[in-house]
């Protein structure tokens, strides 16, 4: 989720306050957004950490992720591969896949 957030916010800097602040002199968007996506970012490599400690990660794939935070729009792809990546491992690791199904019955239940 950090991913995602993290991914809309640097997408909104690149491509709407930075355009509105070097080409229409209009500083404003850039001056929030832009120290936004600075502590959200801190927060992504904080949670990129964390996580890559947990399972594991080798350090090639910890870069990886975090770079991905970098490039607009590669956020989004290496989050969902991340994802589909982890539960496809604690399926192999625990032979169930009931973390897919509590995570499909929760939403179901709140309809």
């Amino acid at each position: 989720m950090v991913a995602y957030v993290t991914g809309v916010v640097l997408i909104a800097l690149i491509f709407v306050a930075m355009p509105l602040k070097y080409l229409a002199e209009k500083p404003e968007a850039s001056a929030v957004i832009g120290p936004l996506h600075g502590f959200l970012y801190a927060v992504y490599v904080l949670v990129v950490l964390v996580l890559g400690y947990a399972r594991r990660w080798s350090i090639g794939r910890i870069l990886l992720v975090l770079i991905a935070g970098t490039v607009p729009f590669a956020a989004f792809f290496v989050e969902h591969r991340v994802v589909a990546d982890e539960r496809a491992r604690d399926r192999e690791v625990t032979g169930d896949d009931s973390a897919d199904r509590r995570g499909q019955d929760s939403v179901g239940a709140r309809d």
